[in-house]
């Protein structure tokens, strides 16, 4: 079962290596880039969104099943993945990026085609609109608390914890001390 699950995903890294990936109009030094290029309804995406120079943003799109959150590290853009709604028309949708809170920096566009009239041309499985996990709705709240999380504690609490650590040492010396007083009556 472990090997099959690592060939797939193997499978999946090769074949997402080889697939072209679909750029925006606007794509020069901001814009969003889409990969595979032309989804289909149901399928996998990832996004890059050029042009924000800071660590986190959000994808938007009609398109989408859910917003995607992205991260990176500036000079690369930002990099997250989603779906595509499963019942979604062929068209293109809009794609809009905000960066660390920044609204609507970094626009793109989705190219949804026609399906192939062929049978083998089946859309995955997929529920049609997963709810966002952490209570429906605060995901993006935990998201931001384990961002938090994930920088470890600030100046400020290792004081507060060396406070505290001193005041817990002195509190057991003077009950010791009390205690070996009291033994000498």
């Amino acid at each position: 079962m472990r090997s099959m699950r690592l060939t797939l995903c193997a499978g999946a890294v090769v074949a997402a290596g080889f697939a072209p990936a679909a750029y925006a109009a606007d794509a020069g030094p901001s814009g969003v880039s889409v990969n595979p290029a032309s989804p289909a309804a149901g399928s996998d995406i990832r996004l890059r969104a050029m042009g924000c120079a800071g660590r986190t943003g959000t994808a938007v799109s009609d398109a989408f099943v859910s917003d995607a959150r992205l991260t990176g590290g500036g000079g690369g853009g930002l990099v997250g993945d989603t779906r595509v709604r499963t019942a979604l028309r062929p068209g293109s949708y809009g794609i809009q990026v905000d960066c660390d809170g920044h609204r609507d920096r970094v626009r793109g566009t989705l190219t949804v085609p026609a399906p192939d009239s062929s049978p083998s041309a089946v859309p995955p499985a997929s529920p049609v609109a997963p709810v966002n996990a952490g209570g429906g709705g605060t995901a993006r709240l935990a998201a931001a608390h384990d961002d938090a999380h994930a920088a470890g504690p600030g100046t400020r609490q290792a004081v507060v914890g060396l406070v505290l650590a001193s005041a817990a040492a002195i509190a057991v010396a003077i009950r010791s001390a009390r205690r070996g007083d009291d033994g000498r009556d």
